[in-house]
Parts: structure tokens; sequence; C-alpha cells
């Protein structure tokens, strides 16, 4: 398993992010099906490092709601105020109710794999994703991933994803979403060794900023970290 430093770390980064972003135009608008989570007590949330926080000022499309003509007995007489009368001026003080629910970004959430299931050299965990901003967002399809070794180094990482159908994941503020990770610690081929990973580079789907956490593990197969989509929850 090869590594690479400095200006390497950097390709790799840039082409787990090329791959991200092609994987989300192939897979189109989210499914129509949603699935909301609810804020769980999952304690403090982690300290992340190198998070790059780019916020995309919000598009609001306004909607031209007309009347018809035909109106039934005891409606209201003509030139009625068809707009929602639950909008909000701006710096009305909203918490964010009435307002569209977005796309997670990385600079609003915080990330940590959870408890590991290993056995017969086998190992599964969850990629927690939490919603760490004070206003409910959504995050659809899969993460991109890199590892990192202790002298901080890229080691090469084959992201496998699996056949599972992605699915819209609301989360409420302070709510989280897992994805599943499977890898062997079993040696395949020519291999003599699997290099040992300290830290796992994180970017959300859809997202070009990535969060990067602690990840201890020796990783065989050449890298390969198999991976479904985001799901409600923080457990498997």
């Amino acid at each position: 398993m090869k590594r690479s430093s400095g200006a390497g770390r950097l390709m790799a980064l840039s082409t787990v992010m090329a791959g991200v972003l092609m994987a989300s135009a192939a897979c189109g608008s989210p499914a129509s099906s949603e699935r909301s989570v609810t804020p769980a007590a999952e304690g403090a949330l982690p300290r992340t490092a190198s998070v790059n926080a780019r916020l995309a000022d919000a598009n609001v499309s306004g909607v031209d709601t007309r009347l018809t003509d035909a109106k039934p007995a005891g409606a209201k007489p003509a030139g009625v105020d068809a707009r929602l009368a639950g909008s909000k001026a701006a710096g009305s003080g909203s918490s964010g109710a009435g307002t569209a629910v977005e796309r997670c970004r990385t600079g609003a959430l915080a990330a940590r794999v959870g408890a590991v299931d290993a056995g017969a050299g086998q190992r599964y965990a969850p990629l927690v994703i939490t919603n760490r901003s004070a206003r409910a967002c959504w995050v659809y399809g899969f993460v991109g991933l890199i590892m990192i070794d202790r002298n901080g180094d890229a080691l090469r990482t084959r992201t496998r994803r699996e056949s599972v159908q992605p699915h819209r994941v609301t989360l409420r503020p302070g709510a989280g979403a897992h994805a599943r990770i499977h890898w062997t610690e079993v040696r395949s081929g020519r291999e003599t060794s699997c290099p040992a990973a300290a830290r796992l580079m994180i970017i959300p789907p859809d997202e070009v900023a990535h969060l990067e956490i602690p990840f201890t593990a020796a990783v065989c197969d050449d890298g390969r970290l198999d991976i479904t989509p985001m799901a409600p929850g923080t457990r498997l």
C-alpha cells in the first residue's frame, strides 16, 4: 500500500472530491421518500480538525399564487391576497420555522467513527455525521474518504460504494445520521503488511470542504473501505 506526502495528499483529496461530485450528478435529485431524524442524546460533539467551512447563500424562489375566477359559493370576493400568511419578514428573528430545509454544509457538521464490531478479521463501524448547527438540514448519498497515517501522509484508499438505494435524511439540530464502513484486516494477494491509518478525511455528500477525525485501523485489501449511503440514526 502506497503513501504520499505534501502534494500527493492534496492530489488524493482532489481526486476523491471529483469522484463525489461526478457521482452526485449521476444520481440526480434526491429520492422523494424522506426520513426525518429527531435529536438524540449523543454526548459532547467531538473536536474536528481541518474544517474548511463554506456556507452558500440561501436561494429562495418566490411563488406567484393567483386565484382563478371560479369561486365556490360563499367564497371571499375577488382581489383577496393569496400569498402565504405564514411568510416571515427578513430580520424578524425567526429560528428557521417556515423556511425551506437546505442541504447540510460541511461547516455545520461534526463527524466521528462509532464502536467497531470485529469478527474473523472483518471490521464494521458507523461513520456518524451530526448536525451541530441551529437549523435543520439534509444529507443524501455517499461520503468521500481518504485515510491518513500518523505522519500526515495520505494512504491509498479504495472506497467502494455498496449497492444500496440512497434516501434523503433530514437532520434536526443535534441529530445524526450514519453510513456503515466495512474493512478487513486479513492480508490478501501479495500483501505482507497492512499500513496503519491514524486519521480519516471525510467529504460530506455533495460538498468540497472536508472534516478530519481520528481513525485507528490497519486496512488490508489494498486500502479498501466499503461504504453505504447516509441513513437515519447513529448506530448500525
